[in-house]
């Protein structure tokens, strides 16, 4: 069933005191994909500034903005409309000795190395692939994501961006980013490549055509075994039309929404509010 969702995302800066000049990227735009088309998609910058938009390394689309003038604000409104299919399921699947070999591992090297964010401990691997692993690398892949959402309780507010997947394995919490991150960990400890992704869900698996809710930003992790595939460790499913792919990376350090250098006083995020209406 296809999923039409319209989607305002709002956020921000806050400064102490006048800033004379900000350097800013946004990855707030939906991609399109084979099974997501992004219809319409518009930033909106307060004090106004002129954005242009390319494609980063990743492919994420990034709306890029400099402002010149004093402020005291930043204010930043991405708004999209997109329709979302369920992603069609894999139909190759690789075994591991098929994964462990020189083309796979030259061409998914970005997607095996891990990164300080995704690193973890030889101990904690062993431990996890003991009791989640099996032969087909595909299973294991989803056993180990189930195992992780089991170990790991979702806890807002309880980690930061900067929150390390080993860190997050200690504290036995965190939030999507977080169980995310130790996925994708685990899963390249095994060699299995995978790659983190952010976006949107849809909180309500019911939602009523027409009935703005609040929604959420997003992680989850594709892995790949022949084919990829989507998987969302945080709610124990497979990604599907309440899911909305933004970017894709090695880790957060790939994908943040707002990024940015400036001249100035000290700076208070403003939040972030999301909002989604199913409109199909």
């Amino acid at each position: 069933m296809n999923w039409r969702l319209k989607i305002r995302h709002v956020t921000g800066y806050k400064y102490a005191g006048p800033v004379s000049a900000s350097y800013n990227e946004a990855r707030l735009t939906p991609l399109t994909l084979p099974w997501q088309t992004t219809l319409f998609s518009q930033v909106e910058v307060t004090p106004g500034a002129t954005t242009y938009r390319y494609h980063d390394y990743w492919a994420t689309q990034v709306t890029a903005f400099d402002l010149h003038r004093p402020h005291q604000q930043l204010r930043v409104v991405s708004s999209s409309l997109v329709e979302v299919t369920p992603p069609p399921a894999p139909a190759f699947f690789l075994g591991w000795a098929n994964l462990d070999t020189d083309a796979v591992v030259d061409a998914h090297a970005e997607f095996l190395a891990s990164s300080r964010l995704t690193a973890v401990a030889p101990e904690l691997v062993e431990q996890v692939w003991s009791a989640a692993g099996s032969s087909d690398p595909t299973e294991s892949a989803e056993a180990v994501s189930h195992w992780v959402r089991e170990q790991v309780a979702y806890v807002p507010g309880s980690t930061g961006v900067q929150t390390s997947a080993q860190e997050a394995w200690d504290l036995r919490k965190g939030v999507c980013q977080d169980i995310a991150h130790l996925t994708v960990g685990l899963l390249r400890a095994r060699g299995i490549p995978a790659r983190y992704v952010s976006g949107y869900l849809h909180p309500k698996v019911e939602a009523e055509v027409g009935e703005t809710v609040a929604g959420q930003s997003h992680a989850w992790v594709e892995w790949w075994a022949g084919e990829w595939t989507g998987f969302d460790p945080t709610n124990g499913v497979a990604v599907g039309p309440r899911h909305v792919v933004v970017a894709r990376g090695r880790d957060y350090d790939d994908v943040p929404p707002l990024r940015g250098v400036y001249h100035g006083a000290p700076s208070k995020h403003l939040g972030v509010t999301v909002e989604i209406t199913r409109l199909a």
